[in-house]
């Protein structure tokens, strides 16, 4: 995905302000301890985004510190919002290495910080993924969030389609099987459109 300027959008909710913006591979990495305790935050929260609780600051450092190549390479694109000096939340599209599948990413790590959330941020978050993936030219977004998730909420009224679950796909962070609903949307102009 190219890398358009920055994309900054303010979100207000009490007397807070969140300022978005996309993140390059430099960026990441200097932002990589704020990133790690959002993930470790989410983790802590119950939510089933790839980690198992308790997760430690220094693995959750490590594995933002391990997407830096990825984003410098264009591969995965990374937007954090922050209030203040604090990343509060983040989203991130992962693009196919495949020529057939040029069209389309995957929306991943969509994490709002418990403490910020119900000031519209995971909204704002997805719309600007969203925008940023149909001004690259990509045509079709899919993810996978676990079933009965507060995130299925948010996916349903942002016009997602469920497409099915599949049982059992993934550990909660406390290790119990889980399954799994996934999600795709239409977005930008299809060939099939034009």
């Amino acid at each position: 995905m190219p890398r358009a300027g920055r994309c900054a959008v303010r979100v207000g909710g009490g007397a807070a302000v969140t300022a978005v913006s996309r993140l390059d591979g430099a960026e990441v990495a200097a932002s990589a301890g704020e990133l790690a305790d959002l993930l470790a935050d989410t983790v802590h929260g119950g939510a089933s985004i790839g980690f198992l609780a308790p997760l430690d600051r220094a693995a959750a450092r490590a594995w933002w510190q391990g997407r830096v190549t990825a984003v410098s390479a264009g591969e995965l694109a990374v937007w954090a919002a922050r209030d203040g000096n604090r990343v509060v939340g983040t989203v991130s599209l992962a693009f196919p290495d495949k020529p057939n599948s040029r069209h389309r990413a995957e929306l991943v790590k969509l994490m709002v910080h418990r403490d910020a959330r119900g000031r519209g941020l995971g909204r704002e978050l997805l719309a600007t993924a969203e925008r940023a993936a149909a001004r690259a030219g990509i045509t079709l977004l899919h993810l996978d969030t676990e079933t009965d998730s507060p995130a299925e909420r948010l996916y349903l009224a942002a016009g997602w389609t469920r497409l099915g679950a599949i049982p059992d796909y993934a550990a909660s962070p406390s290790g119990v099987l889980r399954p799994t609903t996934i999600y795709y949307k239409s977005v930008g102009v299809s060939a099939h459109a034009a």
